[in-house]
């Protein structure tokens, strides 16, 4: 059973290209109470398009492991007509392309192809379901935001 630890505070900045608030999300996820997975996400309020740009870094989150352990998935989530879409992009489109705590970041092709996708899908979805600020980023009054979850809405 996968759970997100939502305790750490949204950090909010003014954003320079549109002046509203962007929200920056450290996560921590656990599966069965083990470390599992690690991710950011980032969000403005004033932005006309309604997308979330995220990282997940999976792998070998002990102590002593290195960031050569893990491997990093670069996403943007967007609220669609009937469902929540997330898109695999490039390592270049990621404002954490060069985070070394997450582990390398691999490009889409890569990403799509690695064994470990589909548990950054599953992920994806519990953000959409128990992650707070993201749910309220979406469901916000002044967003027509799709009246329920469709869960495994992807796009390649």
């Amino acid at each position: 059973m996968l759970t997100i630890d939502v305790d750490e505070p949204p950090a909010t900045t003014r954003c320079e290209c549109c002046g509203g608030t962007t929200t920056r999300l450290t996560r921590f996820v656990n599966r069965d109470g083990d470390a599992f997975a690690v991710y950011y996400a980032m969000f403005s309020d004033d932005h006309p398009e309604r997308e979330i740009l995220l990282a997940v870094g999976l792998g070998d989150w002990d102590d002593e492991a290195p960031p050569e352990d893990r491997r990093a998935f670069a996403l943007v989530m967007r609220s669609g007509e009937e469902a929540y879409e997330v898109t695999v992009v490039d390592a270049a489109e990621s404002p954490w392309r060069d985070s070394a705590i997450l582990g390398r970041m691999l490009d889409r092709d890569e990403a799509l192809a690695h064994p470990w996708i589909e548990d950054v899908f599953h992920i994806t979805d519990h953000m959409v379901k128990d992650d707070p600020a993201i749910k309220s980023y979406f469901e916000d009054a002044r967003w027509s935001a799709p009246k329920g979850i469709k869960l495994g809405v992807r796009s390649g």
